[in-house]
């Protein structure tokens, strides 16, 4: 069964009334939208429903327009970065240690010391739900 026919038009409907998705065109917007992620987010995968994923799905591209249009990438480096999503989520260090085994690695990536590995890019780009390759 394709996903389309899963959903429940009703639900989905309500959930976009809440939401109000649309492009993004102030921080303000951009705040809103990265909330309402971070809730879902919060929910979890398992936890969510297929209207939750599609309307996640939904507020990740539009922040990743906004954030292409925002701030473009012209030869960032990698821990460069993660600085920025990082600020852009409010997330602090702590936030992302586990996702390189050590405080220690962490400390020296954040700090340009230390490239970001492969499996730590992809570890990265899960967590922010980017492509692998802004970290590489």
């Amino acid at each position: 069964m394709s996903t389309a026919l899963a959903l429940d038009s009703k639900k989905y409907a309500r959930l976009l009334t809440r939401a109000l998705p649309a492009p993004i065109e102030t921080e303000e917007e951009y705040e809103r939208l990265l909330a309402e992620v971070k809730r879902l987010m919060d929910k979890g995968a398992e936890a969510r429903s297929p209207e939750e994923d599609k309307l996640f799905d939904l507020l990740v591209t539009l922040i990743e327009q906004y954030e292409e249009k925002q701030y473009p990438m012209d030869s960032v480096k990698p821990h460069e970065m993660l600085h920025h999503l990082m600020a852009a989520r409010g997330l602090t260090h702590k936030d992302v240690w586990s996702l390189f085994g050590s405080k220690g690695v962490a400390s020296e990536v954040l700090n340009g010391k230390r490239s970001i590995s492969k499996a730590q890019a992809k570890k990265l780009a899960a967590f922010f739900h980017v492509s692998v390759a802004l970290f590489i």
